[in-house]
């Protein structure tokens, strides 16, 4: 009763059964029971309709003393103005929902948004299946009082109350629910449709034996259809996309149908197909907001975004992702004060959005980033990246004691079952060890260290130091990939260039002349050397160039000189590279210690 209305009907439909077997009782003269409160069934029936009052009147003390709001996407009937038009279409889905009962061919987890059309005249051939609904029932209802007056205890006075009784709640006579149709409304109903149902074969039955072997062939196809539909709608509902696309195929013009796969096809990936699904939604319900916010962070590049957001807004202005993404939005586009009007906006609406805090925090200066992360903490107390954050943010002015107290939460959070983060054990690590070399303290540094091993311990020493090996490899390639990416930098060598072994002819035929080694001239004379404009006029001039390649050949390799020379620093960056160490903590302290 707490959860859903339909347990209050449980005790309506008890004092409607009590007095369908005391109807003998009840005409009996009012002076004869009048004073018998107590084994009488007015006194019964009284006391059940006032717990039904004290449980009524204690679910909407726990509602606040008010019923739940609805929208229109909910329920579109319920907010039509037309009284005619309200009347036709929920009796028409009374009928619909019987008709569901009898022949649960079309089924679908959600019926809202234009799944059942409006009936907004009375010629249409809807209010056929209405009338022929109502008819059955009024023939139902007139047996069942045929059978009260000739004392007969039949089953169809027990199966119409419970057919009727609990689908009250889900009419919309009494109160205004949040759906058009809902099939789970009918599982008590459908106790009373299979007592009808079977008292109805029993007489069928007793009629006479000509129609027997058809009343069991009927019988048999009837039950043989609903086990293969039961077979069909459970493989319809193993997964999520099983069962959108076969209640699309069922129910194509339904906007939240459209809209749910969309979501599904988002949260895959596909963004294309889910696009046009949000798309479609929107074109059967224009006013859909939830659609215009989805759709728009899946067109941020084509520049539509903002437009679906402000269109969100337009048909719901508290919608609460709306502000928030619009928010993003700006911030990226560089419109500051726009944003911080939107996320301000956001907190009103949600105040424990942590989200919206995590963007305001980006985007406030440093000296008003202190109560955003005071709420954060507040919010998620056992959040490590919140404890990570507020580290960094005391870092960056100067407090590094204090900081490093975060830093410790942060990894004591991160490091605990509750968590099980490997990644926030590195950057919390890494931070209260940068935090500790800052300060100068590089034993409690190392002790820190020390003690993540020990508590690292328990994975097998072959495993982590293939973990260290790998590490190392990956880091390797990685700086000769940054290093063979920036080949259009100019590195600093003391290997000669191409350039300082050329001459000019002059130079080359003074060489000549003296019997002198170009080698020990060379580096006498290096202030005689002509620039290179000079060297191209000569060359333009006598067109030819001479070039000491043969004497003058630089090699990196030691080899090839036969004595040792001093090595080019690529060769030192090289030979550093090459050293692998076979310990673990080198390999720690050379991830952690190093700085951005």
């Amino acid at each position: 009763m707490l959860a859903k209305e339909t347990g209050l009907t449980a005790l309506l439909f008890n004092a409607a059964l009590d007095l369908y077997r005391c109807w003998a009782h009840v005409h009996r003269s009012s002076s004869a029971v009048k004073w018998r409160w107590k084994d009488s069934p007015y006194g019964r029936a009284f006391k059940t309709l006032a717990a039904l009052s004290l449980l009524a009147g204690a679910r909407l003390a726990l509602l606040q003393g008010s019923l739940p709001a609805f929208s229109p996407q909910d329920n579109p009937p319920a907010f039509h103005p037309s009284f005619t038009v309200r009347l036709m279409t929920f009796c028409y889905l009374a009928a619909f929902n019987w008709w569901l009962l009898v022949c649960p061919w079309t089924l679908s987890h959600d019926w809202q948004m234009g799944s059942v059309p409006l009936i907004t005249n009375v010629s249409d051939l809807r209010n056929l299946v209405t009338c022929a609904a109502m008819c059955a029932l009024f023939g139902l209802c007139y047996r069942c009082l045929l059978d009260l007056e000739m004392q007969r205890h039949t089953p169809a006075v027990v199966g119409l109350m419970l057919l009727v009784i609990p689908y009250l709640p889900a009419s919309n006579l009494l109160v205004t629910v949040g759906f058009v149709i809902a099939e789970r409304v009918l599982y008590i109903p459908s106790v009373g449709s299979v007592l009808l149902t079977a008292y109805g074969i029993e007489l069928m039955w007793k009629r006479g034996f000509r129609t027997k072997k058809l009343l069991v062939l009927c019988v048999a196809t009837l039950v043989a259809a609903g086990v293969a539909k039961t077979h069909l709608r459970n493989r319809d509902w193993r997964t999520r996309e099983t069962l959108l696309r076969a209640d699309l195929s069922v129910l194509p013009h339904n906007a939240k149908l459209h809209y749910n796969f969309a979501n599904f096809l988002k949260d895959v990936e596909q963004h294309e197909i889910a696009i046009k699904h949000y798309k479609e939604a929107l074109k059967l319900w224009p006013s859909y907001a939830s659609a215009h916010n989805n759709l728009g962070t899946l067109v941020l590049a084509s520049g539509r975004a903002e437009h679906h957001f402000l269109q969100a807004l337009k048909y719901n202005k508290d919608h609460v992702n709306a502000h928030y993404n619009l928010a993003k939005l700006y911030r990226k586009k560089n419109r500051i004060p726009e944003a911080l009007r939107m996320l301000e906006r956001c907190i009103t609406l949600e105040p424990r959005f942590v989200q919206a805090y995590l963007e305001l925090l980006l985007m406030k200066p440093d000296q008003e980033k202190r109560w955003i992360l005071n709420k954060l903490l507040e919010l998620e107390p056992y959040n490590w990246e919140h404890y990570l954050l507020y580290g960094n943010w005391l870092r960056g002015r100067g407090l590094l004691p204090l900081s490093l107290e975060y830093y410790r939460t942060a990894m004591r959070l991160s490091f605990s079952t509750r968590h099980n983060s490997p990644r926030g054990e590195l950057l919390s690590l890494r931070a209260a060890c940068l935090a500790l070399r800052d300060t100068g303290q590089y034993a409690r540094m190392l002790q820190l260290l020390v003690r993540w091993h020990a508590g690292r311990g328990g994975q097998p020493a072959g495993a982590r130091l293939l973990a260290a090996r790998a590490w190392i490899l990956r880091s390797q390639l990685a700086r000769r990939a940054a290093l063979y990416s920036h080949t259009h930098r100019q590195m600093t060598s003391t290997c000669l260039h191409h350039s300082q072994l050329e001459v000019s002819p002059e130079l080359y035929v003074d060489f000549k002349q003296q019997d002198v080694k170009p080698s020990s001239r060379l580096h006498a004379h290096d202030a005689k050397l002509p620039t290179t404009n000079s060297v191209e006029k000569n060359c333009q001039k006598t067109h030819e160039k001479s070039v000491l390649s043969a004497q003058y050949k630089p090699t990196h390799n030691k080899s090839e000189t036969g004595h040792k020379l001093k090595s080019c620093p690529l060769n030192k960056k090289k030979e550093r590279r090459i050293k692998d160490p076979e310990t673990f903590p080198s390999f720690v302290s050379d991830h952690l210690i190093k700085t951005y």
